[in-house]
């Protein structure tokens, strides 16, 4: 682990893994612990991994000023990170929740972003909502077996704002492509490596502007990879499609079978895709 410290005067931990060009790495939860990203289903095998833990989360301390826990706050701590490496320009990866905190980065500092990469991405940064149809009919294509069905029912009630506490645990197996013991193992870890509070701001009120982020990703020429999984509602791949369509460069890439987590559901397949695409740029 290594600490460097950020524009507030925070001490963030970052971790690195493997050789080759560097890739920064932004994990979602919102603000879980970057500790399971891993090493990207093999992607370290090609690429120099630069692991954030997002302030308050893993080996990063708790900002004074919480309030800062809000996304928009946060891109700072990237541009920090990318100068305490001293590099000029740097790919950047963002999964999930920190697909926002991805865009915003390169929204406020284009010039230092080389390839950008967005894992599964949310899109709330730029306004482009999923509906509850859309969610749902994403839970239906695993239709017709447990634990899926059970599944779907309980993602039906949350939905319709009839859910209860219960019914989050009943739509993990949702998330991954397969419901097996790394799959559980994986889903299991998260509650302890997610800070909540921090989790809870990440997207408070004010934390984004998707006009004024679109029209400067509008202006950013670098190329862009959404990676979608073929079962995830969290974007579904027609949501994915709008958020490629919106950059001057962007790549849209959808992981057959895969779900929130591509890199788990085909480690192979994920990491040759995304290291094709930081390769060349298709």
């Amino acid at each position: 682990m290594h600490v460097f410290t950020t524009y507030d005067g925070t001490e963030l931990a970052y971790h690195v893994q493997g050789d080759g060009e560097p890739l920064i790495c932004l994990p979602g939860g919102a603000m879980r612990a970057s500790r399971y990203l891993g090493d990207l289903g093999g992607l370290a095998a090609g690429r120099r991994l630069i692991r954030l833990d997002l302030r308050g989360t893993g080996g990063s301390a708790v900002p004074a000023d919480e309030s800062t826990y809000r996304v928009d706050h946060q891109v700072a701590d990237v541009e920090a990170l990318r100068v305490h490496l001293g590099l000029e320009r740097v790919d950047v990866l963002g999964h999930s929740a920190a697909g926002n905190l991805a865009m915003m980065y390169a929204a406020a500092h284009p010039e230092r972003v080389g390839r950008l990469v967005l894992v599964t991405p949310t899109t709330w940064a730029v306004g482009l909502d999923i509906t509850p149809e859309q969610r749902l009919r994403a839970a239906r294509l695993r239709a017709g077996s447990e634990p899926y069905d059970t599944a779907i029912e309980a993602y039906g009630r949350i939905l319709a704002g009839t859910g209860a506490e219960a019914d989050w645990g009943l739509t993990a197996p949702l998330f991954h492509g397969r419901w097996d013991e790394a799959a559980r193992a994986h889903q299991a870890a998260g509650a302890e490596q997610r800070n909540e509070k921090a989790s809870l701001a990440f997207a408070g009120e004010g934390a984004f502007d998707p006009p004024a982020t679109r029209a400067a990703l509008e202006g950013f020429t670098r190329e862009v990879l959404v990676l979608a999984g073929e079962l995830d509602g969290t974007p579904p791949p027609e949501v994915a499609t709008e958020l490629a369509a919106l950059f001057p460069a962007g790549v849209l890439a959808v992981q057959p079978g895969a779900a929130h987590f591509p890199w788990l559901d085909d480690a192979p397949a994920f990491a040759a895709r995304v290291e094709r695409f930081l390769t060349t740029g298709a």
